[in-house]
């Protein structure tokens, strides 16, 4: 069901105000009154839209988790086939990041929730075809060179978003996936 523009808005409003209170604040040290107040928005107008402000961010988190989820799937079979379309899936990948830096710098930041960025470790997991809870044989098999690189990789992108973005989402899409095609 779509969405009235002044939901819309509210909804990003308290989602724009949490992210801005989470910057200097841990998450459970923010109030609702803190909250409201922040985002310029009532206490009741609220509780109509969140139970409390754990909704309001899983729902900023599992927003964040579909699309990403999305654009990780259109990488299941391209890491080796095609260098192309893999680089520009991450590209692609990368530019939504830029366009949302603003969430994801403290998403994937120590303030950010840890049960979020692993659910990103194993979105990545999944477009890369790993299971990391599977058996496996140490030291070298796939499975453990696959969760080094997707490591790796949410280690660099927690990187270049802490460090004010300034490598092109190509830039770090061809890095990423030069990185992960050598270690494979």
């Amino acid at each position: 069901m779509k969405e009235s523009r002044k939901t819309q808005y509210t909804r990003k409003a308290l989602a724009d105000g949490m992210i801005e209170l989470m910057k200097s604040k841990p998450f459970d040290k923010i109030t609702v009154k803190e909250l409201c107040d922040c985002a310029d928005i009532n206490r009741s107008t609220f509780y109509m839209h969140y139970e409390d402000i754990y909704a309001l961010l899983h729902s900023i988190e599992d927003d964040t988790l579909d699309w990403m989820r999305k654009v990780l799937g259109e990488l299941s079979g391209t890491w080796q086939e095609n260098r192309e379309a893999a680089v520009h899936s991450l590209q692609r990948f990368f530019e939504y990041m830029v366009e949302n830096s603003k969430y994801l710098q403290v998403l994937m930041s120590e303030q950010g929730n840890i049960a979020f960025q692993k659910q990103v470790f194993f979105s990545a997991c999944q477009a890369c075809d790993i299971t990391p809870e599977s058996k496996f044989t140490p030291p070298f098999s796939e499975d453990i060179r696959l969760i080094y690189v997707v490591n790796g990789g949410v280690g660099i992108v927690r990187h270049w978003l802490k460090n004010g973005l300034k490598e092109t989402p190509r830039e770090l899409a061809e890095t990423i996936y030069d990185l992960t095609l050598s270690i494979r």
